[in-house]
């Protein structure tokens, strides 16, 4: 039986390093291509027509001039008289031109009659979504009601986070070519290599074989881009229609209305406690929204096994649907947990650090790893140092303070198939259909092939972004890592100890004696019989060795599940104009055996300027009346910039534990835990909770007042 175990810390030459992404010079040079950057012959551009109400009614459809205009080669209607129309720019026709301003113009001709009908945008208020509230989730652990009758403290507190969309920088889009009348082309930006054919084969009739997808790069995803959507597919039926290619990509407008949303949660909790600060019951009352189908019930309370009460409501409205967005409903839930276990904190007069290790052990299993960790960042960020009773009462305007918070995720590797040649000039590669999202994923195959094959990383050729290649997941739930390395690790395995069985004979030794190691097969610990990678890939002659590996997902011994971590920020508040600033941002995570550690520390950078981002500036603003988004664009949906984010320092937990849990999804437990750390430490900066994200100045000067004055 082949050991494909990782290598562990005494004998692996590359996991572990840090390594410069194999991609890197493509991106920064231009040279890497994306959907939009794809062009083919007598190529034509694509436009949809969207309905500009939130609710309505199609009563008639009149394209008949954009179909008389020179340029216009096909036009569609999607949806006809009759249909109802559940939000503002929901696909009404699909028109391809062969320019982008005439495919505009033509779009614009287009007259589209509509009966309005009712709309609700706006959840926050619950009193005002009426006959919107679906029916509530209900559930109950343990004996809340004991817990508040032994209490000597409840601390209440509201919380809430809005919808937010995904602003991915690349928008949405794919270019479609038939090739014969059932055989399609698709450069497309998605999550989902392997997976996403099927969504245009079904709607177009034809075999999901028949549908060949690509993709070199995607310009960001975050959990948006799995689906084939339905622009997709219209820009395959224009294509088809006009008989030429067909590039259909959304405008930055677009991909902000339409392309998908984080939904929203609000929540109204009450926790009860000792007064020695022993937890003791949860009770909440829940509700969000995610467009038609309302939001799911956040799993409360976050991280820890208290006794509880959970009530949840859906609320329906008309503002597109969502999508996943990074670690889904876990912000949320991690949020208003945190929040409300701070501001118990705060009404026992007490350091929250304290409060989270007297009762560590309500976050079993994790417990020994989250008080491992609250102490590395709190030595990292000198919280007892710096820690003050809420309320900074230095003089002047500017008021610091200190937040934290834990989180988790499960990250186990999804079903991957990677297929390993060795040729005989001694090259090789890797193919798989999966795709990068920008994470590393090309670096990790690499870095696993180049440590099983004592090779160096630039020795191996990976090829990925094409559904030809054996099926690999989609990228989602920090699945990627663990499956595409799981199964790299075992096809390496099997075609380097197909090479040695080759060369065994020429070094008079037992092929299961032999090793790999720096560009070299040769005995084990005896390097005077050895000889080099290519002068052992020379005997294969004309045929070369071909070795497929496998990860078989939830039971696969390579990989695992349950990696979490514990951050915290130091703020600096503006009471004056309302401004929150990011000192310093420090988070400890756990991760399992680590395959690079550059690119595990850039997963993190990233996650937490995301998080910094969402907690300070995102919100998909509605506006009730019209029942539009009112800021989709890049000028007013507010992004953290360059000087937003503050000194951020990362640490890994890295041990012979952590190696032997097997390779986990690091991809989004960072990005749970900022809005609850930023929200705890503006708390105690300024002595009150600014209640919902985003964390803006209004927001920021309103909880002030109400506290009774600004400074």
């Amino acid at each position: 039986m082949p050991d494909y175990k990782w290598p562990d810390a005494t004998r692996r030459a590359l996991m572990g390093k840090r390594h410069s992404r194999i991609d890197g010079p493509d991106k920064v040079s231009g040279k890497a291509k994306y959907t939009q950057d794809r062009k083919l012959p007598d190529m034509l551009y694509g436009r949809i027509v969207r309905c500009p109400y939130a609710h309505a009614k199609v009563v008639s459809v009149d394209t008949s001039a954009a179909e008389k205009m020179p340029g216009v080669r096909a036009v569609t209607v999607i949806q006809g008289p009759g249909k109802e129309i559940h939000w503002a720019g929901d696909e009404i026709v699909a028109i391809a031109a062969t320019d982008e301003n005439i495919a505009r113009d033509a779009a614009r001709s287009v007259k589209v009659v509509y009966e309005q009908l009712p709309h609700f945008v706006r959840e926050e208020d619950l009193s005002e979504a009426g006959s919107q509230i679906k029916d509530p989730e209900e559930k109950t652990e343990g004996d809340p009601d004991k817990g508040f009758k032994e209490a000597d403290v409840v601390s209440e507190g509201v919380y809430g986070l809005p919808v937010i969309t995904h602003c991915t920088f690349e928008s949405h889009g794919s270019l479609n070519a038939w090739e014969g009348d059932d055989k399609l082309l698709a450069y497309i930006s998605t999550q989902a290599v392997s997976d996403v054919g099927s969504g245009y084969a079904q709607p177009l009739k034809i075999p999901a074989a028949n549908v060949h997808i690509l993709q070199d790069h995607i310009g960001g995803g975050f959990g948006s881009k799995f689906s084939t959507d339905r622009w997709d597919v219209e820009a395959a039926v224009l294509a088809k229609k006009a008989g030429k290619p067909v590039r259909m990509v959304l405008d930055r407008d677009e991909e902000l209305k339409v392309a998908g949303a984080r939904p929203s949660t609000f929540a109204r909790v009450k926790v009860a406690a000792k007064k020695d600060g022993t937890i003791l019951a949860w009770d909440s009352t829940s509700w969000g929204t995610g467009g038609l189908t309302g939001a799911g019930a956040p799993p409360l309370p976050y991280c820890w096994r208290i006794p509880y009460r959970l009530k949840h409501y859906a609320v329906a409205t008309n503002i597109g649907p969502s999508r996943a967005w990074r670690a889904p409903n876990h912000p949320q839930a991690c949020c208003i947990t945190m929040g409300a276990l701070e501001d118990l904190a705060a009404t026992l007069k007490m350091d929250p650090l304290d409060l989270f290790l007297k009762n560590i052990e309500m976050t079993a299993p994790r417990a020994n790893l989250y008080k491992e960790e609250l102490l590395k960042a709190a030595e990292m960020i000198e919280w007892k140092k710096k820690w003050h009773p809420r309320g900074d009462t230095t003089p002047g305007h500017i008021k610091k303070g200190l937040g934290l918070s834990i989180h988790t995720w499960g990250g186990r590797g999804h079903v991957s198939e990677n297929r390993v040649t060795i040729h005989a000039d001694g090259s090789v590669s890797c193919e798989l259909a999966s795709q990068d999202l920008g994470t590393g994923t090309r670096t990790v195959i690499a870095i696993v092939a180049a440590e099983t094959l004592g090779l160096p990383i630039s020795a191996i050729t990976v090829k990925i972004g094409d559904n030809r290649y054996p099926r690999s997941g989609a990228s989602g739930g920090s699945t990627t890592v663990g499956g595409v390395s799981a199964s790299t690790r075992r096809a390496t395995v099997d075609a380097r100890d197909l090479l040695f069985q080759k060369v065994a004979p020429a070094l008079n030794a037992d092929a299961a004696k032999l090793e790999a190691v720096g560009g070299r097969i040769q005995v084990q610990g005896d390097p005077t019989k050895s000889m080099t990678w290519k002068q052992a890939c020379a005997r294969l002659g004309a045929t070369p060795i071909v070795a497929t590996g496998k990860c078989i997902g939830g039971r696969d011994e390579l990989t695992n599940q349950g990696v979490g971590g514990a951050q915290m920020v130091e703020v600096a508040v503006d009471t004056e104009t309302g401004i929150v600033k990011i000192e310093k941002f420090v988070a400890v995570q756990d991760v399992g055996y680590l395959i690079s550690l550059k690119t595990a520390e850039s997963q993190m950078y990233g996650a937490i300027i995301m998080g910094i981002s969402y907690s300070l500036f995102e919100e998909k603003i509605m506006d009730p009346t019209t029942g539009r988004m009112v800021n989709p664009n890049m000028e007013f949906y507010k992004l953290a910039g360059i000087g937003d984010i503050g000194r951020i320092q990362v640490h890994m937990v890295m041990n012979k534990e952590q190696d032997e849990r097997g390779v986990i999804g690091l991809g989004e437990p960072p990005v749970v835990s900022p809005g609850a750390a930023i929200g705890n430490a503006i708390a105690n900066a300024i002595g009150i909770r600014v209640p919902n994200l985003p964390f803006t100045p209004d927001r920021v000067l309103a909880a002030l007042e109400k506290r009774g004055g600004l400074s």
